[in-house]
C-alpha cells in the first residue's frame, strides 16, 4: 500500500480553522482510520498536540509533500463516530449554521476522553490442594494476611480485588507476592456504568386498542415493507401513546434493530424509563446531561457493542452511536426545548428525519398538541396521521372552567386564587385528593397589560406584545418599533396596567396562609438542581406525601398521578402576552397539557383556568380540549404573517462588545445579504434584542422570512461568506424557524 493521507479537522472552534487540514498517516496506523476516528495531530508552528476527526481518506496529496506532518497517535478510549456521523455533522452545518467542529461537537455524545471503570478478580492458578500446602506453611511462618488470602482461594478460585482489598484487609503487596509466586494472577475487565437503577417487577403487556392497534401496524408494516415513513400520533392525555410506542418498539428490537425515545424534558425521564424498563429490563437505558463523563461515555460503549436495545432522553439521545437503528419515537413533539439554543441551533424533529434518512428507520411523532409545523405537513400529506380519541381509563376529559380575573378585581378579589379556585381547592383538601396548581410564567418577562380589562400593548406592526425596557418604554423584538409606557390604560382607563410580579414560593406562602397545615411540593428551577430532584419529588407527590404541587411548566408534561383531580392554572395569558408570534400556539398547548393532569384515574377530574382574556381562541379551545378548532384559527393567523409552518424565517442574530459596532453589523448584513431578492424574500428588523446586553455584550437581531428553506440557506451562506471577507470582530449566529426569539 502507497502512501495515504487523511483530512483532519481540528477541535478548535475557531472560524479560520473550521475547514480539513491533511496529514500523513504513519505505517502503524494504517488500517486502523476511518472517516470519524479522532486522531491526535501536531498543529501550527510549535507543532502542539491537538484532537482532531477524520473528515476523509484518500492517497492524493493537496499539498507539497514535503511540508506535510504526521499523525501522530489515536488519543485512546474516545468514542469514534461512524461514517454517517460526519455526515450528519455536515447536514446540521448546512442546514442549521455552524463551524464543522460545532456540528461534530454536536453528534459525538462522549466529546472527551473518558476512563472506563476496570473491574479487576484475582483468579487461581494453582490447584486447592497446592494452595492448602502454601496455607499451612503460611501458617506457621504467621503470615497472616496471606493465610486469610490463601484460605479464601482454596474455597473458591475468583475473588474480587476489593473484596480482597475491602474484607479481608490484604495489602497490595502481599497480592503481588502470590502473582510473583504463580499461586495467582490479575484479571482486569472494563465495567461499563449502568446509570439505571430501578428495581420493578415486570409488566404484561396491555391489550390494545384498535385505534392504537392501527397505529402500530402501520409503521411496522411499513417498516418490513421497507418504506419507513414519518407518523403523527395525535391522542389527546390519557390515550395510550406511550403503549403505542412500547409495541412498535418491542417489535422493532425483535427484527434486531435500536429505538431512540425522545422525551422534551430530564423531568420525565424518571417515569418513562420505569414504563420502559418494565417491559425491557437491563437492555434500556438513559442518555442526558445529568450524567457524569465516564456514564455517558459507558452508554456509547453498550449502544456500539450491542448492549442495549433501546436509549432514552432529550435531543442528545439522537446522537446515540448505535448500529442499525429502527424507529425514533419523539414523544411531546411539539416542546420548545427541542430546538437548541447553541450553535448549530437544530431542530431534533428535523435532525431526527435525517438520522432516520441515513438509518432506514421510521419517526413516529406523539403528541396531545402537535406543534402547528407537524399538523400542517400531516395535513400536506408529508406525515401519516393517527388519531386516539378516548382515554384508556375510561375516565372523561376533565370539567373546565374559565375564570374572568377582571371581574374577580371588580369584585373585591385582589389574590392571585380566584373564589372558585379557593373553593374547589378546600374540597379536595376535605376528601383527601391531590391538586396541581401550574404557574404560567413561560412569557413574563416585561409585557404589559392591564388587569381591569385585559388588554395587552402590542406592536402595530408584527401584531406581538411590547416588551418594557427600562426608561418606561416598550419595544417591539422584531421590528425595533417603541413607545412609551402609557400610565392609564389606553383603552378603558384604569390606573391598573402594569407588568405581573408572582412566583412559585410566594404561591405557596399564600397557600399556607389560605389553608394551615396543608402539604406542599413545589418544583421549579430552585428546587430541581440535584441530579436526583425531579425523581424525589414526583416519587413523593405520588406517594401521596403532599396535598398539593405547585410548579412551572414541568409539573404539566406527561407525569401521570391518578389521585390527582383539581389543576388550578394561575395568569394562563403570561405565555399568551409574550412577545413572539407563536404565544397562542404555546398557551394552548400549556393549558391542554395542564388540564389534562387531572382526572386521569377513575375518580373524575376538574381544572380552572385563571386568564384576563377569557375570549381568546388559545383559552377557549384548551378548555374544551379542541385542537382542530384552534390549529384552523391559529394556521389562518399564520398564513396572513408570513409566519412558519407556512413559511419559513431566519433570525440572524449579532453580538456585540461595542454597541454601535453591533447596531452597524446587523443593518449592514441584513441590507447586503437579503436586500436583492425582491418578493422572494421579507426583511424584518434589525431591532435590539429583547435582553439588549449581557455580560457587556450587545445583541441584535433581524429577521428573513421566505416561503423556500433552501433560499434562506443561500442567504445564510452568504453572510458566512460576507463575515469571512469583513473579518469583523463581532460574533454571528444564525436560528433558521426560531423557537424563541432573542
Amino acid at each position: 500500500m502507497g502512501e495515504l493521507y487523511a483530512d483532519v479537522i481540528v477541535d478548535i472552534t475557531h472560524e479560520k480553522l473550521d475547514r480539513p487540514f491533511q496529514y500523513r498517516v504513519p505505517e502503524r496506523l494504517k488500517g486502523k482510520l476511518e472517516i470519524g476516528t479522532c486522531v491526535t495531530v501536531p498543529f501550527g508552528n510549535g507543532n502542539k498536540p491537538l484532537q482532531g476527526y477524520v473528515v476523509g481518506l484518500g492517497e492524493v496529496c493537496k499539498f507539497d509533500p514535503g511540508r506535510l506532518k504526521s499523525i501522530l497517535d489515536l488519543p485512546g478510549k474516545g468514542v469514534g463516530v461512524e461514517e454517517r456521523m460526519v455526515a450528519l455533522a455536515a447536514w446540521l452545518r448546512k442546514n442549521y449554521g455552524s463551524t464543522m467542529i460545532q456540528a461534530l461537537k454536536t453528534v459525538l455524545p462522549a466529546k472527551r476522553s473518558v476512563r472506563g471503570l476496570e473491574h479487576r478478580t484475582l483468579e487461581r492458578l494453582m490447584t486447592r490442594e497446592e494452595v492448602l500446602s502454601l496455607l499451612g506453611e503460611s501458617q506457621r511462618k504467621k503470615q497472616v494476611a496471606k493465610a486469610r488470602l490463601l484460605r479464601e482461594l482454596a474455597d473458591q478460585p475468583c475473588i474480587p480485588c476489593e473484596w480482597v482489598t475491602g474484607r479481608l484487609g490484604v495489602s497490595a503487596q502481599t497480592v503481588k507476592s502470590l502473582e510473583r509466586a504463580g499461586v495467582l494472577r490479575i484479571v482486569s475487565r472494563e465495567q461499563l456504568r449502568n446509570p439505571v437503577r430501578i428495581e420493578t417487577a415486570a409488566e404484561s403487556k396491555k391489550e390494545l386498542s384498535p385505534a392504537q392497534r392501527a397505529a402500530a401496524d402501520a409503521v411496522l408494516s411499513d417498516i418490513d415493507a421497507g418504506r419507513p415513513g414519518t407518523y403523527l400520533l395525535h391522542g389527546i392525555t390519557g390515550s395510550g401513546k406511550t403503549e403505542v410506542y412500547l409495541e412498535i418498539i418491542e417489535n422493532v428490537v425483535r427484527r434486531g434493530r435500536q429505538a431512540v425515545v425522545l422525551i422534551p424534558e430530564i423531568a420525565l425521564t424518571y417515569q418513562t424509563l420505569i414504563r420502559f424498563y418494565r417491559r425491557f429490563g437491563d437492555r434500556v437505558s438513559v442518555m442526558n446531561s445529568m450524567l457524569s463523563p465516564g456514564e455517558k461515555y459507558d452508554q456509547c460503549q453498550r449502544a456500539k457493542q450491542g448492549g442495549i436495545d433501546v436509549i432514552i432522553g432529550p435531543r442528545s439521545a439522537l446522537f446515540t452511536p448505535f448500529p442499525n437503528i429502527g424507529v425514533i419515537v419523539m414523544d411531546e413533539e411539539h416542546e420548545s426545548s427541542y430546538k437548541s439554543e447553541s450553535a448549530p441551533k437544530y431542530h431534533a424533529r428535523e435532525t431526527a428525519l435525517e438520522v432516520a434518512r441515513l438509518h432506514g428507520a421510521a419517526v413516529v411523532l406523539g403528541s396531545a398538541t402537535p406543534s402547528l409545523e407537524a399538523y400542517y405537513r400531516a395535513e400536506q400529506g408529508q406525515y401519516r396521521l393517527f388519531t386516539l380519541k378516548e382515554r384508556l381509563t375510561g375516565g372523561e376529559l376533565p370539567k373546565t372552567e374559565i375564570v374572568d380575573m377582571r371581574r374577580e378585581l371588580k369584585e373585591g378579589n385582589r389574590s392571585i386564587f380566584s373564589r372558585r379556585l379557593q373553593e374547589l381547592l378546600a374540597d379536595r383538601l376535605a376528601k383527601g385528593e391531590q391538586s396541581i396548581l401550574f404557574l404560567n410564567r413561560r412569557g413574563y418577562a416585561g409585557f404589559v397589560s392591564c388587569r381591569a380589562c385585559g388588554h395587552v400593548m402590542k406592536c402595530p406592526h408584527c401584531d406581538v406584545s411590547l416588551s418594557e425596557h427600562r426608561g418606561g418604554k416598550l419595544l417591539c423584538h422584531y421590528c425595533g418599533y417603541s413607545e412609551p409606557k402609557p400610565s392609564l390604560c389606553p383603552k378603558c382607563g384604569s390606573k391598573y396596567i402594569s407588568g405581573f410580579r408572582a412566583g412559585t414560593q410566594q404561591i405557596e406562602e399564600r397557600l399556607k396562609e389560605m389553608f394551615p397545615g396543608v402539604r406542599c411540593l413545589r418544583m421549579d428551577g430552585d428546587t430541581t438542581r440535584t441530579k436526583d430532584s425531579y425523581q424525589q419529588i414526583l416519587s413523593a407527590f405520588a406517594n401521596r406525601e403532599a396535598d398539593v404541587l405547585i410548579g412551572t411548566q414541568m409539573i404539566v408534561k406527561g407525569h401521570d398521578f391518578p389521585r390527582v383531580t383539581l389543576v388550578g392554572v394561575l395568569a394562563a395569558d403570561l405565555s399568551l402576552s409574550a412577545g413572539d408570534y407563536r404565544a397562542g400556539e404555546r398557551t394552548f398547548q400549556l393549558l391542554t397539557q395542564a388540564v389534562g393532569r387531572a382526572g386521569r384515574g377513575t375518580l373524575p377530574g376538574e381544572a380552572v383556568i385563571q386568564t384576563y382574556q377569557p375570549e381568546h381562541y388559545a383559552v377557549v379551545h384548551a378548555a374544551a380540549q379542541d385542537y382542530e378548532g384552534f390549529y384552523r384559527e391559529e394556521i389562518l393567523y399564520r398564513e396572513m404573517m408570513g409566519y412558519p409552518p407556512v413559511s419559513h424565517m431566519l433570525a440572524v442574530q449579532v453580538f456585540s462588545g461595542s454597541e454601535e459596532g453591533g447596531a452597524q453589523l446587523a443593518k449592514l448584513l441584513s441590507h447586503e445579504t437579503a436586500a436583492g431578492w425582491g418578493r422572494d424574500v421579507c426583511l424584518i428588523g434589525p431591532a435590539p434584542a429583547s435582553i439588549e446586553k449581557i455580560n457587556d455584550i450587545f445583541r441584535f437581531v433581524f429577521y428573513v422570512k421566505s416561503a423556500e428553506y433552501d433560499t434562506l440557506i443561500k442567504i445564510k451562506d452568504e453572510a458566512e461568506r460576507k463575515l469571512k471577507e469583513w473579518q469583523r470582530p463581532e460574533s454571528v449566529q444564525f436560528d433558521f424557524d426560531p423557537m424563541n426569539i432573542l
